[in-house]
């Protein structure tokens, strides 16, 4: 038993440990030999629980988004105020983060979604997947919004759902690249006329 827990808390401290690596310099930037270093794992520790540096970033990918879409499921699904308060103030805080840090914080998705997808199809694939359910949540938002407050959407609630994503990764990429908060703001405003109650 404390063998089995000692295995998971060295591939856990792996995932952490490589996460802040690709946050800070891309997951191509990330050496192996620079993370084993820092996580002070020997390379056989890391063989043992991954069979290669491309599967270590899909359970990486597939790690952040699970924590991810928790955050946004509690965001966006409280009884506190209406679905559309509820994902307004979610793009609302994303927004407000940026500015109060200047960068855009702990997001896996935006920092390696257009590094990855040329590099390693299963990669791209926990991206695509990690995304689907986050555009899935948003989609039954936008459907509570609807019953609620007969929001007037521009498209169906799982259109709109995808455009709201495709929109803030965009946005969040800009303000990335500009570092200003300008794209992101933009996004808001979009956002914010997109569902706007009638």
């Amino acid at each position: 038993m404390n063998i089995t827990r000692q295995r998971n808390d060295t591939r856990e401290h792996l995932l952490v440990t490589g996460e802040q690596l690709c946050l800070q310099r891309g997951f191509t930037g990330m050496g192996l030999s620079e993370l084993l270093t820092l996580a002070e794992v020997p390379k056989g520790s890391f063989y043992y629980h991954f069979r290669s540096k491309e599967v270590f970033g899909v359970v990486l990918l597939e790690r952040y988004f699970a924590r991810y879409l928790q955050d946004v499921e509690y965001q966006l699904q409280q009884e506190t105020g209406s679905a559309r308060e509820r994902l307004l103030n979610h793009f609302r805080r994303a927004e407000r983060l940026f500015r109060e840090e200047g960068h855009i914080v702990g997001c896996l998705g935006v920092k390696l979604s257009a590094e990855v997808c040329d590099l390693s199809e299963p990669m791209r694939e926990a991206l695509q997947l990690g995304a689907s359910k986050i555009i899935a949540v948003y989609a039954q938002t936008l459907q509570t919004a609807q019953q609620q407050e007969a929001v007037n959407l521009p498209q169906q609630p799982a259109q709109m759902a995808e455009l709201l994503y495709l929109l803030w990764l965009g946005a969040s990429l800009q303000s990335k690249i500009f570092r200003e908060v300008q794209p992101m703001h933009l996004a808001l405003i979009t956002i914010e006329q997109w569902l706007n109650a009638h």
